[in-house]
């Protein structure tokens, strides 16, 4: 590798872990506005859908293990951080070479450090997007869902459409697996 290309790799390499620094920053401002502004379970109407509240998560999606007796907060903490160390060097060895992967990655690390701060100076993640349709709640969300959501959703998209552009262009190089057979 050229001296050239560590420095794009190194450039693409800030851009990512800048969009996951975005993430979290938005993440975290947004809930500390939703607890300055409201009281705990407070629902102000935005939608006929779509409330801001404010609400405390102990446990993981959907309040999974919310009720225990407070072990599952080290736990989703412990397992949040290795996660987000997974993923960033993953982000590390991928580079500039698959771009829409490493976006999605970044969202994901974004998301999931937003929300592991949370676990670990509050013991609980703050949710206050609530999104329903009558009596039918979706569960309380937050940015760092919506960007750890947003980030799977790309991470699909590109597996789904990356694939079959991967197997388009490998069939055309000669040194293909379907070129050795032939």
């Amino acid at each position: 590798m050229t001296i050239v290309d560590q420095q794009s790799d190194r450039r693409w390499l800030i851009l990512w872990y800048a969009i996951a620094f975005v993430a979290v920053v938005f993440d975290l401002f947004t809930k500390r506005l939703a607890s300055d502004a409201l009281e705990l379970h407070e629902r102000i109407n935005i939608l006929p859908v779509f409330d801001i509240t404010l609400r405390h998560n102990y446990g993981a999606a959907f309040s999974f293990l919310a009720g225990e007796g407070g072990w599952q907060v080290w736990f989703f903490g412990i397992l949040a951080g290795a996660v987000s160390l997974g993923i960033a060097v993953w982000i590390a060895k991928i580079g500039s070479r698959k771009s829409l992967e490493v976006l999605g990655l970044s969202l994901i690390l974004g998301g999931a450090l937003g929300n592991l701060y949370d676990r670990v100076t509050l013991g609980y993640v703050v949710d206050f997007i609530l999104v329903y349709y009558d009596e039918y709640q979706f569960p309380a969300f937050n940015i760092a869902d919506s960007a750890i959501t947003l980030g799977a959703g790309i991470l699909l998209l590109d597996a789904f459409f990356g694939m079959k552009k991967t197997k388009h262009e490998n069939s055309d190089k000669p040194n293909s697996v379907e070129a050795k057979i032939k």
